[in-house]
Protein backbone atom coordinates (compact mmCIF):
# COMPACT_ATOMS: atom_id res chain seq x y z
CA UNK A 1 0.00 0.00 0.00
CA UNK A 2 1.95 3.36 -1.11
CA UNK A 3 0.79 6.63 -0.08
CA UNK A 4 -1.21 8.96 -2.08
CA UNK A 5 1.18 11.87 -2.98
CA UNK A 6 -0.46 13.88 -4.55
CA UNK A 7 -0.08 17.40 -3.74
CA UNK A 8 -3.96 18.77 -3.74
CA UNK A 9 -4.46 22.67 -3.65
CA UNK A 10 -5.47 22.09 -0.21
CA UNK A 11 -1.88 20.72 0.78
CA UNK A 12 -0.14 23.44 -1.23
CA UNK A 13 -2.12 26.03 0.31
CA UNK A 14 -1.03 24.76 3.65
CA UNK A 15 2.41 24.53 2.95
CA UNK A 16 2.35 27.66 1.92
CA UNK A 17 0.75 28.61 5.34
CA UNK A 18 3.82 26.64 6.56
CA UNK A 19 6.37 29.20 4.86
CA UNK A 20 4.54 32.36 5.84
CA UNK A 21 4.94 31.02 9.37
CA UNK A 22 8.93 30.31 8.58
CA UNK A 23 9.47 33.92 7.87
CA UNK A 24 6.65 36.44 9.11
CA UNK A 25 8.81 36.88 11.91
CA UNK A 26 11.74 38.18 10.48
CA UNK A 27 10.86 42.12 10.44
CA UNK A 28 10.02 42.50 14.46
CA UNK A 29 13.04 40.21 14.74
CA UNK A 30 14.96 43.01 12.90
CA UNK A 31 13.23 45.70 15.09
CA UNK A 32 14.39 43.79 17.95
CA UNK A 33 17.88 43.77 16.54
CA UNK A 34 17.86 47.44 16.17
CA UNK A 35 16.33 48.50 19.48
CA UNK A 36 18.07 45.96 21.97
CA UNK A 37 21.63 45.21 20.16
CA UNK A 38 22.24 42.13 18.14
CA UNK A 39 23.55 40.52 21.42
CA UNK A 40 20.65 41.12 23.97
CA UNK A 41 18.43 40.26 20.62
CA UNK A 42 19.68 37.42 20.37
CA UNK A 43 19.55 36.31 24.36
CA UNK A 44 16.71 36.18 26.96
CA UNK A 45 15.66 39.68 27.52
CA UNK A 46 13.11 39.67 30.45
CA UNK A 47 9.68 40.96 29.61
CA UNK A 48 7.69 40.82 26.07
CA UNK A 49 7.84 42.84 23.39
CA UNK A 50 7.12 45.99 25.01
CA UNK A 51 10.43 47.93 23.97
CA UNK A 52 9.88 47.61 20.54
CA UNK A 53 7.85 49.60 18.13
CA UNK A 54 3.89 49.54 17.44
CA UNK A 55 3.87 47.69 14.34
CA UNK A 56 6.93 45.35 15.22
CA UNK A 57 4.67 44.18 18.25
CA UNK A 58 1.56 44.01 16.30
CA UNK A 59 3.77 42.18 13.86
CA UNK A 60 4.76 39.69 16.91
CA UNK A 61 1.20 39.29 17.75
CA UNK A 62 0.70 38.41 14.26
CA UNK A 63 3.03 35.64 13.82
CA UNK A 64 1.74 34.42 17.11
CA UNK A 65 -1.44 33.81 16.25
CA UNK A 66 -0.76 32.56 12.90
CA UNK A 67 1.59 29.79 14.58
CA UNK A 68 -1.90 29.24 16.43
CA UNK A 69 -3.81 28.96 14.27
CA UNK A 70 -2.16 26.91 11.92
CA UNK A 71 -1.73 23.91 13.78
CA UNK A 72 -6.40 23.89 13.40
CA UNK A 73 -5.78 24.43 9.44
CA UNK A 74 -3.23 21.63 9.14
CA UNK A 75 -5.05 18.79 10.82
CA UNK A 76 -8.23 19.21 8.98
CA UNK A 77 -5.97 19.48 5.49
CA UNK A 78 -4.66 16.43 6.36
CA UNK A 79 -7.42 14.52 7.42
CA UNK A 80 -9.42 15.66 4.87
CA UNK A 81 -6.47 13.90 2.68
CA UNK A 82 -6.24 11.17 4.45
CA UNK A 83 -10.19 10.63 3.74
CA UNK A 84 -10.09 11.49 0.03
CA UNK A 85 -12.05 14.71 1.05
CA UNK A 86 -10.89 17.15 -1.87
CA UNK A 87 -13.76 19.26 -3.40
CA UNK A 88 -14.71 22.26 -4.53
CA UNK A 89 -15.76 23.19 -0.92
CA UNK A 90 -12.58 22.29 0.74
CA UNK A 91 -10.46 24.18 -1.70
CA UNK A 92 -12.62 26.99 -0.74
CA UNK A 93 -12.18 26.26 2.23
CA UNK A 94 -8.48 26.44 2.15
CA UNK A 95 -7.92 29.41 0.08
CA UNK A 96 -10.37 31.44 2.57
CA UNK A 97 -8.07 30.19 5.18
CA UNK A 98 -4.88 30.89 3.22
CA UNK A 99 -5.34 34.69 1.71
CA UNK A 100 -7.07 35.35 4.87
CA UNK A 101 -3.73 35.03 7.02
CA UNK A 102 -1.96 36.56 4.53
CA UNK A 103 -4.40 39.77 4.94
CA UNK A 104 -4.42 39.55 8.47
CA UNK A 105 -0.73 39.72 8.68
CA UNK A 106 -0.30 42.64 6.34
CA UNK A 107 -2.64 44.33 8.73
CA UNK A 108 -1.91 43.43 11.98
CA UNK A 109 1.85 44.78 10.73
CA UNK A 110 0.08 48.02 9.43
CA UNK A 111 -1.87 48.48 12.35
CA UNK A 112 -5.77 48.76 10.52
CA UNK A 113 -8.08 47.11 13.55
CA UNK A 114 -11.29 45.61 11.74
CA UNK A 115 -10.30 44.11 8.83
CA UNK A 116 -7.71 42.36 11.34
CA UNK A 117 -10.68 40.88 12.94
CA UNK A 118 -12.66 40.31 9.55
CA UNK A 119 -10.01 38.53 8.03
CA UNK A 120 -9.37 36.16 11.13
CA UNK A 121 -13.20 35.43 10.32
CA UNK A 122 -12.91 34.87 6.88
CA UNK A 123 -9.85 32.00 8.05
CA UNK A 124 -12.35 30.84 10.29
CA UNK A 125 -14.86 30.10 8.13
CA UNK A 126 -12.61 28.25 5.87
CA UNK A 127 -11.63 26.31 8.99
CA UNK A 128 -15.46 25.38 9.47
CA UNK A 129 -15.89 25.00 5.36
CA UNK A 130 -13.67 21.87 5.51
CA UNK A 131 -14.31 20.75 8.81
CA UNK A 132 -18.08 20.08 7.37
CA UNK A 133 -16.77 18.41 4.81
CA UNK A 134 -14.72 15.86 6.71
CA UNK A 135 -17.92 15.90 8.76
CA UNK A 136 -19.92 14.65 5.92
CA UNK A 137 -18.15 12.96 4.15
Amino acid sequence: MSADMTLTTELRLLTYTAFIGLVVWIPYILAAIKVRGLSRAVGYPSGGTEDLPDWAQRGHRAHMNLVENLAPFAVLVLVAHALGVSNAATVLGAQLFFWARVVQIGVMYAGIPWLRTLSFAVAMIGNLIIFAQILYH
